[in-house]
């Protein structure tokens, strides 16, 4: 990749480590001659990276999501280093970001092109989710009936505490914790999956990449709320439709050259071994 000659930074200053970190990199971003401007504000505002060469996220992956839609439409890549929990998305020790990070200003690391989804709720208006797009009812303790239509074929309607649409990088988010499927990232498919739905054959449905969803809201005197990213709600209308499909955009996200997604997987969901024969 091209060398880095105008850095952004997103830090959240809640996670231990991650200010002091900030300043680490910020000041080898200086020695090499690098013009960088700093945040502790998330989700972006729009235009924030703009006119940058990458972006520097600083936290857990709930950091990097608060700049993933800024990022995609921008086509800026984001360097994620972990100082939150999980970190699938955040990838980069801190360890490895200090011994890595001339390298990176170098432009040494390959992007990972990851794919979004597109939601529309029916009000004219447009979002963008890196992992998934929640619809479930304003009221925590109600039921909803949500009517499932894929390029105008009716799949099915569920009686359900809500849907879960994700996209693979979003399936080892609450997708999984639904009992959704892992899906490789350069997959590029939705995965429906629901929430304690009211009949047991309804299970997680794996749409290809060019689908367009539309989802009726059939639950009387029930308003839909509409999460993105589980960090910005959109106001629905209450007759129309919500409209699901994969972005054009694709987040770019900034990889080591030995990036494995399954070693990834493997460290974070702490999978074991197979059997080994002792004898």
């Amino acid at each position: 990749m091209k060398p880095i000659r105008k850095l952004a930074f997103v830090v959240n200053e809640t996670k231990e480590g991650a200010p002091a970190l900030a300043r680490e990199l910020a000041d080898i971003a200086r020695d090499h001659g690098v013009e960088f401007k700093r945040t502790t504000s998330f989700p972006l505002r729009a235009g924030f990276l703009k006119g940058h060469d990458a972006c520097c996220v600083i936290g857990g992956d709930g950091t990097l999501l608060g700049a993933a839609r800024e990022s995609a439409r921008e086509q800026v890549p984001i360097i994620g280093v972990n100082r939150g929990s999980l970190g699938f998305l955040t990838t980069f020790s801190a360890d490895e970001a200090r011994a890595q990070f001339t390298g990176l200003l170098g432009g040494d690391f390959k992007i990972d092109r990851r794919t979004m989804l597109e939601c529309s709720p029916g009000n004219g208006t447009r979002d963008l989710a890196l992992n998934d797009v929640l619809l479930k009812a304003e009221q925590n303790s109600r039921l909803v009936r949500l009517e499932v239509f894929a390029d105008g074929e009716l799949v099915t309607d569920y009686t359900c505490d809500g849907l879960i649409f994700s996209t693979p990088t979003g399936s080892t988010a609450y997708n999984l914790s639904a009992g959704g499927p892992i899906l490789h990232p350069s997959a590029g498919v939705i995965a429906m999956t629901p929430i304690c739905p009211h009949t047991l054959s309804n299970r997680s449905i794996i749409f290809r990449e060019g689908v367009k969803l539309r989802v009726f809201n059939r639950t009387p005197g029930c308003r839909l709320l509409v999460a993105m990213d589980g960090q910005r709600d959109l106001k629905v209308s209450a007759q129309s439709p919500v409209e699901i499909s994969v972005a054009k955009a694709r987040l770019p996200l900034a990889q080591r050259g030995d990036y494995s997604h399954f070693a990834v997987v493997r460290a974070k969901l702490k999978w074991s071994g197979g059997f080994v024969d002792k004898r």
